[in-house]
């Protein structure tokens, strides 16, 4: 088939690798300078270390200074870093990028430059080499998707969000396997804000979790459900706005890439268990202590939607209308009280 370099050999990118090792491609699992246990793991025995799992024969790991011999002859490339590792991707992998060749990324996120939100997408089109602009389309894929479940083939849907169609659906069939469904949209912004936004949004909901247990509670139907659902209604009623405000379209949030997602990424990722932290009262500082150095994207998102609202990119009212997402923000960020300003809710006024 083809020979595809993901760079990124953490859960996720090494993750996306499976299905693409499945569907016959020659798979370059190339780790950053971060990776370095994980690639030396893989090279003596297969087994990746945080997924506890022997992964595909047909991936082969490369350290970071082998990234020049593993795109060599590359038919596409992926980028399996966080949304903190953007910079660092754009930086050593963008220029090696060939023309007409698919780019796509698992990296979710928003950009603020230039006093304006920008995706992901947008963003690494911005940097491409010259001679690759006119002919590569870089797509995101987003949706509910654990590393850990997609590594051990569980049944999963995304989506593929790039600006041009022809690409998008070239790189479905790149990644589609009898377990791994994606679905190709032009709506970019949509799926992007809703990638991004969720795994903020994925805290807030799980501050209910936390509140229970800190009262005394354990898991079972009767808990703090009915807190949950009112806040995870109201987050798909701010992403929503947001993606409208943005360019996106409305319906979209109602997808794979945002109420999907969010759910997925409330009851089994970690940006859920560090809003049940915060929720325990811990704080901010201790609960990111308790995270053990797992990556936050939650936290920096909401530094990025800080400054772009306080930059009036995010509408003329800032973040009046989202009162759950500046609410998250002063928890999040500032260390404040965790309750959260129901009376607010759905347009509501302080009470």
């Amino acid at each position: 088939m083809s020979v595809i370099v993901v760079l990124g050999a953490g859960m996720m990118g090494s993750a996306l690798a499976v299905p693409l090792a499945d569907r016959g491609h020659d798979v370059r699992l190339v780790g950053t300078p971060l990776d370095e246990e994980i690639v030396l793991q893989m090279a003596k025995d297969g087994v990746h270390p945080k997924l506890g799992l022997k992964l595909h024969d047909a991936i082969r790991p490369f350290a970071f200074s082998g990234l020049g011999e593993a795109t060599a002859g590359a038919d596409a490339l992926a980028l399996g870093v966080s949304s903190a590792g953007i910079a660092f991707a754009i930086e050593h992998a963008l220029p090696l990028v060939k023309p007409g060749m698919p780019l796509f990324m698992i990296t979710k996120g928003l950009a603020y430059e230039d006093e304006r939100l920008v995706t992901l997408p947008d963003l690494l089109a911005a940097h491409l080499p010259e001679a690759a602009r006119a002919s590569v389309h870089p797509a995101a894929i987003a949706g509910p998707c654990i590393a850990g479940e997609l590594a051990r083939r569980v049944p999963t849907c995304v989506v593929v969000a790039g600006r041009d169609a022809a690409s998008n659906q070239r790189i479905a069939d790149l990644i589609r396997t009898p377990y791994y469904h994606p679905f190709p949209t032009t709506d970019v912004r949509g799926a992007e804000v809703s990638a991004a936004l969720k795994n903020a949004y994925a805290m807030g909901i799980a501050f209910a979790l936390g509140l229970h247990e800190q009262r005394g509670g354990s898991a079972g139907s009767i808990a703090m459900h009915n807190l949950e659902s009112a806040t995870m209604a109201q987050a798909i009623f701010e992403m929503r706005a947001i993606a409208k405000e943005l360019g996106g379209l409305e319906e979209t949030v109602s997808g794979l890439a945002g109420v999907g997602d969010l759910d997925v990424t409330t009851n089994g990722g970690r940006t859920g268990r560090f809003g049940k932290l915060l929720g325990l009262g811990l704080g901010r500082d201790a609960a990111i202590e308790g995270m053990q150095g797992a990556t936050l994207e939650c936290l920096e998102i909401l530094g990025v939607l800080r400054r772009a609202a306080a930059a009036g990119a995010l509408g003329s009212r800032g973040l009046t209308p989202l009162p759950l997402l500046a609410h998250m923000m002063d928890v999040a960020l500032d260390g404040a009280p965790v309750e959260l300003p129901l009376s607010r809710f759905f347009g509501g006024s302080p009470r």
